[in-house]
């Protein structure tokens, strides 16, 4: 199933009418749907897909010659090409404007670490003076970096187009179990994340329970295993990144906390934690009031992956038990009496993405220069955008409770947003998100009160339901 990537496809579209050599990056972690989106880019193409491999370098080479050899419309008859470098300076030779997709570029350098700069180098003297639109896509975000993107790599400075591919929005990912009403599709995007081929797992003719169960829980399901896979893939020391992610999903925030949960050294839990936010694993945060947040002395750290963040609270932790067949004790017992507080969480992401979403479209009242949350001894807000220029806020509270939403957390609200520092606020704009919507009280008083109420259900995060 291909769902939104809209901007994505435009991107790529525009380098594609450049009218001149492309050599563009796509990258992102396994399973993003990076290969599918290429796949969809260029069906209507003159193409090469070229998708590497582990096996031998010999072996992607005849593979590769072959597919250049069929698309001049040669009988390849077991003709290969004698070097990476004569096949790489083929492209340049292709009519039309060809788009060739190296898929798994790190599969095909970790055969041959040669390739990158045999490459920059074929790519300097003859395939920037041709008309290819040369794409590299790789799953492995460090080795990317490392080997095409950074300061220092042999192709670095050649891209002429990049594109990290981010998880769906919860929105886009609700598209994938049409059959679920707004709760238990925000449900699945606070389990799953954005991940299709996560979503694609879901059977949304079952409950979310049934599906967590099957798909998720028992050891031989598809996901059991999957971000111990992932992890060991992309992390050297897989077990001291393992025990911080574990500590960070029991509630441990800060440094120190989270070497005195994961048993290490506090001197080395910041070097593993900046590993894990350059792969885009665990994300800080500092309260959005920070001038300078880069400095702050008050961030803390959460995983930022909805997905890793669960199967790190429920998965990992119990593995002897769900290995036993102890998967509906483990439901009872630990995730049903946590789930609601979990999903509390992503809510809160929900809601930070859809209020950045409606500001880029000009849908709010004020134009936000910073989102995030806020907190102080004194007390925490989920959600506040600032509008520097203007001196105009707006603040939320979300809240994933078993009640309508009623008028005393919006007063709560109030005396919290009292509290930020900085000068009087021309304007207040005042938010609440609530899973089971809102009293009569408190509509009657956001329809028609004095200040700027907004009131948000899952249903206006995810149109449709």
């Amino acid at each position: 199933m291909f769902v939104n990537r809209e901007e994505e496809l435009a991107f790529l579209e525009k380098h594609y009418h450049s009218e001149r050599a492309e050599l563009f990056v796509l990258y992102g972690r396994r399973r993003v749907g990076k290969t599918e989106l290429l796949r969809v880019f260029c069906q209507d193409k003159p193409h090469i897909f070229f998708i590497a491999t582990t096996s031998s370098d010999e072996s992607q080479l005849a593979r590769f010659s072959e597919q250049i050899l069929a698309f001049q419309g040669v009988t390849p008859g077991g003709l290969i090409f004698p070097s990476w470098d004569n096949a790489f300076e083929q492209l340049a030779a292709l009519p039309d404007r060809p788009v060739v997709i190296l898929d798994e570029f790190t599969y095909l350098s970790g055969g041959n670490q040669a390739i990158p700069s045999i490459l920059q180098k074929v790519w300097d003297t003859t395939l920037k003076h041709s008309q290819v639109y040369l794409i590299l896509c790789g799953s492995y975000v460090g080795m990317m970096e490392r080997q095409v993107l950074n300061y220092g790599a042999p192709l670095y400075g050649r891209r002429t187009g990049s594109w990290r591919l981010d998880p769906l929005n919860p929105a886009a990912a609700a598209q994938f179990t049409p059959a679920y009403n707004a709760i238990q599709a925000m449900e699945t995007w606070a389990i799953l994340g954005g991940i299709p081929y996560y979503l694609e797992t879901f059977d949304d003719r079952q409950s979310v329970f049934d599906n967590v169960k099957n798909h998720i829980l028992h050891p031989r399901s598809l996901l059991y295993d999957e971000p111990r896979l992932l992890l060991m893939e992309e992390l050297r020391e897989p077990r001291n990144y393992f025990s911080i992610l574990q500590a960070i999903a029991h509630g441990r925030t800060r440094p120190n906390e989270i070497a005195q949960a994961a048993h290490l050294p506090p001197s080395s839990v910041g070097k593993y934690l900046d590993v894990l936010r350059s792969l885009g694993i665990v994300e800080r945060q500092v309260p959005v009031t920070e001038t300078r947040p880069e400095k702050s002395r008050k961030g803390i750290y959460g995983i930022k992956d909805p997905f890793l963040r669960f199967w790190f609270r429920f998965v990992h932790p119990f593995r002897d038990r769900l290995e036993l067949g102890y998967l509906d004790a483990v439901m009872a017992e630990e995730m049903l009496p946590q789930l609601d507080r979990f999903v509390a969480q992503a809510f809160e992401q929900a809601a930070h993405w859809f209020v950045t979403r409606q500001a880029q479209q000009g849908r709010l009242s004020i134009t936000p220069s910073r989102v995030g949350r806020w907190w102080s001894p004194q007390g925490e807000i989920d959600l506040v955008a600032l509008d520097d220029r203007r001196n105009e806020l707006l603040v939320a509270e979300c809240k994933w409770t078993k009640l309508p939403v009623g008028t005393n957390v919006l007063e709560e609200l109030k005396r919290k947003a009292a509290l930020l520092p900085g000068e009087s606020w021309e304007r207040i704009v005042y938010a609440l998100f609530a899973k089971q919507g809102f009293t009569p009280t408190l509509q009657a008083q956001a329809a028609g009160g004095r200040d700027e109420i907004l009131l948000f259900t899952p249903a206006d995060l995810l149109p449709g339901r």
